[in-house]
């Protein structure tokens, strides 16, 4: 089994779901950053806006003032550094400045997106959502999840491939709580492996929802239940986490590790 690797969430926004407010301070955020470089992250993910159930957008400029001079901050730290915007002129911006993947909840579908992607050489994350931040989860409706959603990564692959993509710079995560019902990422989860073998699978589960309507825990005591979530989501093919607590998560990995290489 090929080494899964972790990809720290760093939220520099006041209304994230899990840790909002909490990193809007340059100095808070890059102090952050370099503890999850240190408990194990190979991957910072540095969001700008929020995109939990009922987020409102955020102007362009006010987006730009909280990523870029993180990503100027953090330029030669050793993780690979990812922004997660759904802005093209972000995208553009962030890579100029350094950025080495883009993390997109509209799997580059804006207008410009996939030619933002293209000018550079970052990889790239395509994510699955039904409906938009604001009512996504108000009532998602499939006919079957599965299904839907490999078509959706599939057709994504091609259009970012077709306009000069490379498949080696390509990750999809079936988006795990975006426009789905607590049904819809059990089936998910279970049947991840069904998604794609086309692309690596990232697995973005940390804190959410889903955990909270199983466990009847809320958002900051669902460390437990995420780390039984990723071991889970490993076990079906994930290959990169997208976490909060890495510390936890890093050790889950040491053990599946060990385990599944005890006969070589």
């Amino acid at each position: 089994m090929a080494t899964p690797r972790i990809m720290g969430i760093l939220n520099v926004t006041p209304d994230s779901f899990s840790d909002g407010g909490r990193y809007t301070h340059i100095d808070h955020a890059v102090e952050h950053a370099w503890q999850l470089i240190a408990e194990g992250a190979a991957i910072i993910d540095i969001g700008g806006e929020s995109t939990r159930p009922g987020a409102q957008w955020v102007p362009l400029q006010q987006e730009m003032d909280r990523v870029l001079p993180l990503l100027d901050a953090l330029r030669g730290c050793g993780a690979v550094l990812s922004v997660d915007t759904r802005k093209p002129e972000i995208m553009t911006a962030a890579i100029a400045a350094g950025a080495h993947m883009i993390n997109d909840i509209d799997a580059l579908q804006a207008p410009g997106a996939l030619q933002a992607v293209a000018s550079g050489d970052t990889a790239v994350c395509l994510m699955h959502k039904q409906g938009e931040p604001q009512v996504m989860q108000l009532n998602p409706s499939y006919d079957d999840v599965i299904t839907e959603v490999a078509a959706f990564l599939a057709a994504r692959i091609a259009a970012a491939m077709d306009a000069g993509i490379a498949r080696e710079r390509i990750v999809v995560d079936p988006g795990f709580g975006f426009g789905k019902s607590l049904a819809h990422n059990l089936k998910l989860l279970r049947h991840l492996d069904r998604i794609t073998q086309e692309v690596p699978i990232l697995a973005g589960i940390s804190r959410k929802t889903m955990l909270g309507k199983i466990t009847d825990r809320e958002v900051g005591r669902r460390e437990y239940a995420g780390l039984a979530a990723n071991v889970l989501a490993v076990m079906r093919g994930a290959r990169i986490l997208r976490v909060h607590d890495v510390a936890a998560c890093q050790d889950a990995l040491k053990i599946i590790q060990a385990v599944e290489g005890c006969d070589e």
